[in-house]
Parts: structure tokens; sequence; C-alpha cells
């Protein structure tokens, strides 16, 4: 393989692209339009989803029963689903990583708060004031606005029971940790997935730009060159891309513009980069797949929507609002694990090495690396006709 016909064939695929009106608008015009649509349109949280996640960490060990009570109460709300740690520097990695939506830490003096409240029920004074403490998940649009007044709830009726109180108890929530997240948007959280989402339509403008070069005449005369199949693939591999990077920079510059304030350092958007960049890989591979089934431009767009919509709504924005079940079916499109460690990047600030987005990173790689592989040969033996 020669780098210099490589660069030129991906220089004559950055040039049709950017002499195609139809191409550039799905690349770069569509992604413009639609992320400033929704930027300026979802001002406002929304609500909803059915079961969360929680960890606790019991850090009273007295012989009282109150804190088991109050975990007890916390299981059996059928929308809590309470893990108990020990280590509160585990519950806080699983927290930042998406593991759990919200971490609750009972203090040293919950048993003894509880009962000096039901010792002198009517003079503060006497009582022993505590704090229970609570972490939300900021990249969670629903948990951080659904778990509080349910944690405030099961609290008060572990505590009181059913009885009215005019006064506040001796124990009390601290404002949520994450109290930032109060002032996301619905766009906030949407915007991870739009990085995946955009670059999906990838796979449409790859297999629609072989199926040109084929109806052209252009893979013919090139065969009659001395560059190899290798070198034909390996540029539009590099031209795509390029094309993915331009436009990840134009939808987050755009998203910046409409307010969005994501998390991370350099690093974090370095890696951003990386694995969109990966991604682009494994929509090329769906794109060949594509060009190798289609007999003309038209069937080419059929096809690649094909690959593309299951994507579109399992893996990107999309999938905020699906089900727990649509959810799981996610785990099996490549683009969830991009949306995924993009929110744990974005949303949860969650270090570059956490264990979640390395792993997200590697199935991405694995994904795209038999999905390249796999389109390479498909057209390759079938395509070229």
């Amino acid at each position: 393989m020669k780098l210099q016909r490589v660069a030129a064939l991906t220089k004559k695929n950055l040039l049709l692209l950017i002499r195609d009106p139809g191409a550039l608008f799905m690349l770069i015009l569509f992604p413009v339009i639609a992320t400033m649509a929704f930027g300026l349109a979802f001002g406002t949280t929304d609500s909803g989803q059915s079961t969360y996640e929680i960890g606790v960490v019991n850090t009273d060990l007295s012989e009282l029963s109150w804190s088991r009570h109050l975990i007890g109460n916390l299981s059996e709300t059928m929308i809590l689903n309470v893990q108990n740690y020990s280590d509160s520097n585990a519950v806080q990695s699983d927290l930042s990583q998406g593991k759990i939506q919200a971490v609750l830490i009972i203090p040293e003096d919950f048993g003894s708060s509880c009962d000096s409240y039901w010792a002198s029920p009517t003079d503060p004074n006497l009582w022993i004031n505590t704090t229970v403490t609570l972490y939300l998940d900021s990249g969670s649009l629903f948990a951080t606005r659904a778990i509080p007044p349910i944690i405030q709830q099961t609290l008060s009726t572990s505590i009181y029971g059913s009885q009215q109180t005019k006064i506040s108890g001796p124990v009390n929530i601290g404002s949520p940790s994450l109290v930032e997240v109060s002032t996301l948007t619905t766009f906030d959280y949407f915007a991870p997935g739009f990085f995946a989402f955009f670059a999906i339509f990838l796979i449409m403008t790859v297999s629609q730009s072989f199926i040109f070069e084929r109806e052209k005449g252009l893979l013919r005369r090139i065969r009659t060159t001395p560059t190899s199949s290798s070198e034909f693939i390996a540029s539009h591999t590099v031209s795509n891309m390029i094309t993915a990077m331009i436009q990840v920079a134009i939808v987050f510059a755009v998203a910046i513009l409409v307010g969005y304030r994501p998390l991370g350092d350099a690093t974090s958007f370095v890696s951003a980069f990386l694995i969109l960049a990966i991604f682009s890989l494994c929509c090329v591979g769906f794109g060949l797949i594509a060009a190798t089934l289609a007999k003309s431009s038209g069937a080419a767009t059929g096809i690649a929507f094909v690959f593309i919509m299951p994507q579109m709504l399992l893996g990107t924005f999309v999938s905020v609002g699906l089900s727990a079940i649509a959810k799981e079916a996610g785990r099996f499109v490549p683009g969830y694990y991009v949306t995924d460690a993009l929110t744990s990047l974005f949303l949860r600030g969650a270090p570059v090495t956490s264990p979640s987005i390395l792993l997200d990173v590697l199935v991405v790689a694995l994904y795209s690396l038999v999905v390249l592989i796999l389109g390479i040969i498909l057209y390759g033996k079938y395509g070229k006709t």
C-alpha cells in the first residue's frame, strides 16, 4: 500500500463530497439545523422512568434499628433498587460511571437522632440533629428529579410514620451534592447522543458514494491502474473519518452556541473525538455492506436505513425516553456505547480511565473492526460488479 495513492484518492473523495449538495446537507447543514432546533426547543426538563438503582452507605453501626428500617422501606417502594455499600469510595465510583443513579449516606448518629425525637417529640431543644447525604447521577435526566422526593417521603414515613408534624424533625436531607443538575435542560441530556446520531448518517453517504463510483465506471477505471483494493478502501475510510471529525466539531460548536456546557477537561474532548472516529469506521463498514447489497443509489439509501434506524432509535438521544426493555436492546448496537461513554464524560464528569468508559471504547472498537472487515470482504467479493 502506497500512502501517496491513498492520499490522492482521499482528496478525490473529499472533493466529490464538497461538490455534492445532497451529501453536504446530510453531513453538515442537517446537523446544524437539528442541533439548533433541539437546543432552542428543549429548555425545560421532562419526567419519568420507573426504577432507579440507588447505593446506600450505612455508617450507623449502633444497635438501634432505625437505619435498617429506612433501608427496608426504600426497598419496598418498588421504584428504588437498593444496593448496600460499605465503602464510600466504591459507591462514588459507581455513581460517576452511571452504574447507579443515586447515593444515600446514613450518618453515624441517625438512630440516636430518631430516638431523641420520639423521646421528646414536642421539644426540639432535646433533639440530636443530623443530616442524611444524598448524591445524584448528573447523567440521568429523570433520576435527578424523581429520586429526591421519593427519598424525602420514605424518610418521613420511616421516622415519623403517618404522624404529621408542624415543625421539621431532627433528620434532614442535605441538598443533593450535584445541585447544579437542576440547571440542566433536556438538551443537555440529549447532546451526548447527538454526536452518534449524526455520525450514523455516514452509512448512507458511504453506500451512495460507492454506488455512484460503480455506476459512473470509476471502479473499472481504477482497477486498470496500479491502485490496489486496500488503497481504494483505505482512502474512503480516511476521507469519511475526516468528514466525521468535521461534523463532530460543527455539532460541538453549535451546541455550545445554544447553551450546552459539558463537563470534563481537554482530555475528555480528545477522547470524545477518538471514540467518534472509531465509530465512523463502523459506519463505513455498514455503508460497504449496504453498497454490496444495493444495485442503485436509491436502493442504497433504503438498505442503509436498515442499519441506520435501529441505531438511531436504540443508540442515540432518542433512547432517553424509551422503556427499560428497549434500553437493554440498545446494548446490541454500537451507537449505545458511544452515547454512554459521552454521557459519562460530559454529564457525569467521569475520568477517561474509568472502567465503564474503557469498556464502552473497547466494545465500539471491536464492533467497528468486525463490521469494517466484514464490509470490506463482502464488497470486495460481491460489490464491484
